[in-house]
């Protein structure tokens, strides 16, 4: 069984967040780190944009700073996704693994297995997303909303027919980084209050409707389960889906000395948050 690194949950600045995960995707591709997986948390919590998300058109930066959100842009692409009461799980693996699909749809359906056993150990029927009907995959092409949950992707988790899951991935320097929200709870006024809309009568539909597309974790159960549960189950999840065995890694001073200069060369500059 082939062995992975792990680096358990841990909460840090958005930029950090970002940062190591970018430094986890460089280490790899240098062969000075093996495939790793990584859980973390937000302080404070966080509103991530994609990369190629418009900023000033789609985000409401006035409530953005009101609700104390931070903001920050991540490398992968995708729609905007409120990082608070969730676990946040990140995977670097090689293009070229034996376990790696070459297409990007079929490497979201591998990664997403261990998704998929850990909401199986939580007692949670999820299910993939596969987009069928041509609205479905218009939407994919032209998302009618700037927010991650409006509508499941490809090989997406979904539970009772609602997304309970949001993963966004790139390839870089030969290198798969996928990483996504496992929702816990979700306060749909904040998250709706982030964005921009034509009218107040558009924001209540799309927050009406947002009702049926998306769901946490904490709305479905038959009880209430807590980060420490849901840590717990998706690290089984990722070895059992994977077939691999995850072993507790703590990143020395002198990696996370790297992080904090990519952080602050990167994703705290404003030149990168409001690029687009």
């Amino acid at each position: 069984m082939e062995i992975w690194r792990f680096i358990d949950y841990q909460t840090y600045s958005p930029s950090i967040n970002m940062a190591l995960d970018e430094a986890l995707l460089e280490w790899h591709s240098k062969g000075q780190f093996p495939p790793t997986i990584r859980f973390y948390g937000w302080d404070p919590a966080t509103l991530s944009i994609g990369y190629f998300q418009k900023l000033h058109r789609e985000i409401n930066l006035q409530k953005v700073k009101e609700h104390g959100i931070g903001l920050v842009r991540r490398l992968t692409g995708g729609r905007a996704v409120l990082h608070d009461k969730e676990l946040t799980y990140s995977v670097v693996v090689s293009e070229n693994h034996p376990k790696m699909p070459k297409t990007v749809t079929e490497a979201y359906r591998i990664i997403s297995l261990g998704l998929l056993e850990g909401f199986k150990q939580l007692g949670l029927h999820a299910y993939f997303s596969v987009p069928e009907t041509k609205e479905e995959l218009d939407m994919l092409k032209n998302p009618r909303s700037s927010v991650c949950f409006d509508a499941p992707s490809w090989y997406e988790l979904v539970v009772e027919g609602r997304k309970v899951a949001g993963s966004a991935q790139t390839r870089q320097k030969g290198v798969i980084l996928q990483h996504g929200s496992i929702l816990l709870d979700l306060d749909e006024d904040i998250l709706f209050d982030l964005f921009q809309y034509p009218s107040d009568r558009v924001r209540e539909r799309m927050q009406r409707n947002f009702k049926n597309k998306a769901v946490a974790i904490n709305q479905i159960a038959t009880r209430k389960i807590n980060l420490e549960e849901v840590r717990e189950a998706f690290k089984s999840g990722f070895e059992k889906g994977l077939n691999i065995r995850l072993e507790p890694y703590t990143l020395t001073e002198d990696e996370m000395n790297f992080v904090e200069e990519l952080a602050k060369k990167r994703y705290e500059h404003e030149e990168w948050t409001f690029a687009r």
